[in-house]
């Protein structure tokens, strides 16, 4: 489905080189914006960046959010600031709660004060479905949230509290998007903290059993990095006064339980690699700080921003395979 992108703006993505940072640095250029990438490469890649670092309209920033002449620097003549660096996963932060405190409370307190500084006419930032936390409500409404499981949605909620408090009080444009299960092109499989979809394409790709947290009954409201592109553009140029300084479910508005999405997984990519088939799906024990379900509403999304999603989960994960079986060709 088609939709009016912003063009001809200059705007900040801080965390650019990271999966979702990346895939809107390389959007908002091919929509004709000048894009600043503001990275400390703490988490993102500079491969995510190879297809439009050498682009005239694209400017590199290594810096980190923590310090706030990087912030400012970043942040100087922009439109739009689209903040989605973080130090994102449940278990990263159970481990360290501390330096995840730091990047995602103050690293987000000091992009706010550039943004308020440098006159920007919006700031559009990453929230995340975590802040549901223990509410067991199913769909996900925004106005209804539980108490949190780990200091990473601790974190998150606290960044809804002080885009408001900076709206309230200086009259800065906030949207924050509550992102759910974000998966997609350029979504990483290595390292501790890797998502589950890239990290069980690359075991059945390997032809090694992935292994599923649970009795794989658990579900997620998995959603295709192109729904957050658009969500990302709609926020940015919403002209609806009354949409401002709110947050919004990113999401498709449906749930697919682990099980079942392993198994979507396994079908699509056999018909790369048959053998692929054959591999037995393991489960381990559940995962500290794991909420059971999650499915989003995104009824005020639609409402407020026009949104409605571009890939279901089925054509989603079509796309995400392709993307991938190619990407391990390479490697």
């Amino acid at each position: 489905m088609s939709y009016t992108k912003i063009e001809g703006k200059r705007v900040l993505i801080t965390g650019g080189a990271g999966f979702i940072g990346s895939n809107l640095c390389e959007d908002f250029i091919k929509a004709n914006n000048g894009v600043v990438c503001l990275d400390n490469f703490s988490t993102g890649f500079r491969s995510n960046l190879d297809s439009i670092i050498n682009n005239s309209n694209f400017t590199l920033i290594e810096g980190d959010i923590r310090n706030l002449d990087d912030c400012l620097r970043a942040a100087k003549d922009v439109d739009i600031i689209f903040h989605q660096a973080a130090l994102g996963s449940v278990p990263r932060s159970l481990n360290d709660p501390a330096t995840t405190n730091d990047v995602n409370i103050s690293g987000f307190l000091n992009m706010l004060i550039a943004a308020r500084d440098s006159k920007v006419s919006r700031f559009v930032y990453a929230a995340s479905s975590s802040t549901y936390g223990d509410s067991e409500k199913l769909p996900k409404i925004e106005e209804e949230i539980g108490m949190p499981l780990s200091p990473y949605a601790v974190t998150k909620y606290v960044n809804e509290l002080y885009a408001h408090v900076f709206g309230l009080n200086y009259g800065l444009e906030t949207i924050g998007l509550r992102y759910f299960n974000v998966y997609g092109r350029k979504q990483s499989p290595n390292g501790a903290y890797a998502a589950v979809i890239p990290k069980f394409i690359e075991s059945f790709i390997n032809h090694e059993s992935p292994k599923i947290n649970g009795d794989g009954s658990n579900s997620r409201d998995f959603t295709y990095i192109d729904n957050v592109i658009k969500m990302n553009h709609l926020a940015g140029s919403t002209t609806n006064k009354d949409a401002i300084g709110e947050v919004y479910n990113t999401a498709v508005g449906d749930r697919t339980d682990l099980k079942s999405m392993t198994l979507k997984i396994q079908n699509l990519l056999s018909k790369f690699d048959p053998k692929i088939n054959d591999i037995a799906i393991e489960y381990g024990p559940e995962r500290k700080g794991d909420i059971p379900h999650s499915h989003a509403s995104i009824e005020k999304a639609t409402k407020m921003l026009g949104y409605t999603p571009t890939h279901a989960i089925e054509a989603g994960l079509e796309e995400a395979i392709d993307w991938y079986w190619a990407y391990f060709q390479k490697k």
